[in-house]
């Protein structure tokens, strides 16, 4: 951690010369953390919020309506509506609720504080959660819909002791790098992935055979997986779109899963991003960091289910895309129908 001192000299210049930038790209901007920044305002527009932080998401629902951010460096998840059907059982949280459908992990909330910052379009309220390097993992933010007395009630509670705007950061190591691809027994992988009965059984699968994902999807061949084109990612959610097929679409920071359920339907590209701007959910996508895109298969006992994944030049899951469906339900053949108009695949 470098002083604050400093570092509020720089993020003051950087913001000066970048009026319009967001708090995360300056950080890496200045070589801060997020997480840094937001404590520099610790006794002005930021509180300090005490452990466990999973008291918050417990009271959740007694705020009303809300807007939850989920994001990675390249895509940003945002949904709006009501905590519900809240399950805190550390170190995981699940969110079940039709428009709130998380999936936490608490083990990765190492910072909270609670913002009031000033707008032009008033004061904008919200609870932010860092990971132990200071990258956000979930942010909330109050809504027209806010319960803005629970709202104070609950940073009043959740207030820590100590407001010192000092914050250490511990970087986590460097990711570890897969095995090489002829240590993969191929055969034992396939036999396992077509004995698959719930997409849950993937990951546990993967670790099994000591695979890296992505290496997992370019080696495994066409009877499961096949490469698309990077256009795949706007193709599909245009596609969706026009028909209003159901999509699930799953963003992941290291702290939580975020879901959209439901049809998309204004699509809207800016710069190198790509848009969903829907009352309640909006999605953007930076197009120019998708590396690789895969049509993957996965048997379960409710039948063959289909996602697109997309990843970038770390070979780091940006997005997940299903059809939307329930336990116990077969996949939509509308989105299956989606799916199989997308180009075919192209050498890797």
């Amino acid at each position: 951690m470098q002083g604050t001192g400093n570092l509020g000299e720089r993020y003051a210049a950087y913001k000066t010369a970048n009026p319009n930038v967001r708090i995360r790209d300056a950080a890496a901007a200045i070589g801060s953390s997020e997480a840094e920044l937001v404590a520099l305002n610790v006794g002005r527009t930021a509180t300090r919020l005490r452990a466990p932080l999973r008291e918050i998401i417990a009271a959740a629902p007694g705020l009303g309506r809300v807007m939850c951010l989920t994001r990675n460096d390249n895509v940003v998840h945002e949904r709006k509506g009501r905590f519900e059907d809240v399950r805190v059982q550390p170190p995981h949280g699940l969110v079940l609720g039709p428009d709130i459908d998380l999936r936490i992990f608490f083990s990765r909330w190492h910072s909270g504080f609670a913002l009031a910052e000033p707008t032009d379009r008033g004061e904008r309220l919200s609870l932010q959660f860092f990971d132990r390097d200071g990258m956000a993992v979930f942010k909330i933010y109050a809504t027209d819909g806010t319960d803005r007395a629970a709202w104070a009630a609950l940073v009043e509670k959740m207030r820590a002791p100590d407001q010192d705007e000092t914050l250490v950061i511990t970087p986590y190591p460097a990711d570890e790098a897969d095995r090489p691809d002829s240590e993969i027994v191929l055969d034992a992988l396939r036999t396992d992935w077509r004995a698959l009965r719930d997409t849950h059984d993937f990951f546990p699968m993967l670790k099994k055979h000591k695979v890296g994902r992505v290496q997992a999807l370019r080696l495994v061949g066409e009877e499961f997986v096949r490469r698309l084109p990077n256009t795949s990612a706007r193709a599909i959610l245009e596609s969706v779109a026009a028909a209003a097929t159901p999509i699930m679409i799953f963003v992941g920071s290291p702290g939580c899963i975020q879901i959209h359920s439901g049809p998309v339907k204004k699509l809207m590209p800016t710069g190198p991003w790509f848009n969903v701007l829907d009352p309640d959910f909006n999605l953007h996508l930076r197009e120019s960091a998708i590396a690789s895109v895969f049509h993957v298969r996965k048997p379960t006992e409710d039948g063959e289910v289909n996602s697109i994944e997309l990843y970038d030049a770390r070979n780091r899951q940006m997005a997940l895309i299903f059809g939307a469906r329930k336990p116990g339900k077969p996949e939509l053949p509308a989105w299956r129908e989606a799916i199989a108009g997308l180009s075919r695949p192209f050498a890797a």
